[in-house]
């Protein structure tokens, strides 16, 4: 068929170029979203076991996807200290169906953290701090900039300021993370310096046990043997569920023995009363 002025018809529209675009039909987009099925659950697993804020912010998805992201977010809790890498694979499937949601990156971060996977972990972190605007998990970052080869970078994080928005557990949590580094570094002095604060001698806080337990194992890898065996002797004292595993290490330097009387006192007075009796003779 001619068109206009007796020009032959032409099929499409010219582009920019005047060269000839045929109009081709879009088919509909046919692809489906990859079939995500994950570990096994079991069947009394429901989702509901999630606390209620999670299940609120779950709220948003289909009732069948929240139930799905549900029932593997339960699952990934339960499993990540007995079976990290089970728990891995179940974060990983809720992440699938829920990548929006800071709870699924969460879930993921964690697990990937726990599991080694660094450079996973640091991504799902960093975007879990884009959806929440939350500095939370400021140290487990920086740990991972540490476990990725990167103890400078770990380091310079450590007095970043995000680091004065985190509470007293997670800036001792990030003292922690930057004492290790520093130690990567072969900064012993440095590190054992940056371990040096109130909650080490003093009244006991919940993270205290771990900053004298890193304590000792620096003094330990720096060569200082009596000084670590003298610190772990101080971690147990107040680690009474040996939480640390400080008694173990004691016994490995062929330090005090530790007695078991429902604290970890005993051994501390054993050593004092070494200390005495060797003054005596």
């Amino acid at each position: 068929m001619a068109g206009r002025r007796g020009r032959p018809a032409r099929e499409g529209r010219a582009d920019r170029t005047g060269r000839i675009v045929k109009n081709v039909r879009q088919a509909p987009d046919t692809r489906r979203e990859p079939r995500v099925v994950g570990p096994p659950i079991p069947d009394d697993v429901t989702g509901q076991e999630l606390a209620p804020e999670i299940r609120k912010e779950l709220s948003s998805l289909s009732k069948e996807r929240a139930e799905f992201v549900a029932r593997h977010l339960v699952m990934a809790g339960q499993l990540l200290d007995e079976e990290p890498e089970t728990a891995y694979q179940h974060a990983v499937a809720a992440r699938a169906r829920a990548a929006r949601l800071g709870v699924a990156r969460e879930a993921n971060a964690i697990a990937a953290y726990r599991t080694g996977r660094y450079d996973e972990a640091l991504a799902e972190f960093r975007a879990l701090r884009r959806i929440t605007g939350s500095n939370e998990y400021w140290p487990a970052m920086a740990d991972c900039e540490r476990g990725l080869g990167r103890p400078q970078r770990a380091i310079e994080m450590g007095g970043a300021p995000e680091a004065a928005t985190l509470d007293a557990a997670g800036r001792a949590e990030l003292r922690l993370v930057v004492a290790g580094a520093r130690r990567d570094l072969g900064e012993y002095e440095a590190a054992l310096v940056t371990l040096r604060v109130p909650e080490l001698t003093g009244r006991p806080k919940p993270w205290s046990a771990r900053l004298r337990y890193a304590y000792a194992d620096t003094l330990l890898e720096s060569g200082d043997v009596e000084g670590a065996k003298e610190w772990f002797l101080r971690t147990a004292d107040i680690d009474p569920e040996d939480e640390t595993g400080a008694p173990e290490r004691l016994a490995e330097l062929g330090g005090a023995e530790i007695e078991t009387d429902g604290s970890a006192r005993g051994a501390v007075d054993a050593a004092m009363e070494a200390e005495d009796g060797s003054r005596r003779m």
